[in-house]
């Protein structure tokens, strides 16, 4: 998923700094990781939409879906994991 590029920026690092400028403004727990899906749900649709067209038959579309999924669930993977191994920092 690190491979795939909007304007040389990978999607999935995108996603995270959004969900980070979320959290300085107040977000806190599952809302962020539920952001981190939604973010990557929406954004991965645009870019199939982007890169393809849109759909046009119901293969398309599910294609299309399950893409955003496996970005949002990525995304909100690899925040949760950076979260849980790395100490918080306090200051």
């Amino acid at each position: 998923m690190s491979d795939i590029l909007a304007n040389g920026i990978p999607l999935v690092t995108l996603i995270m700094g959004l969900v980070e400028f979320s959290k300085k403004l107040g977000l806190k727990g599952k809302a962020l990781t539920a952001l981190s899906m939604v973010l990557g749900v929406v954004i991965g649709v645009a870019y199939q939409i982007a890169q393809g067209g849109q759909p046009e038959t119901f293969a398309g579309w599910f294609d299309t879906a399950i893409f955003g999924l496996a970005l949002g669930l990525t995304a909100s993977g690899v925040y949760d994991l950076i979260d849980a191994r790395f100490p918080k920092v306090r200051g």
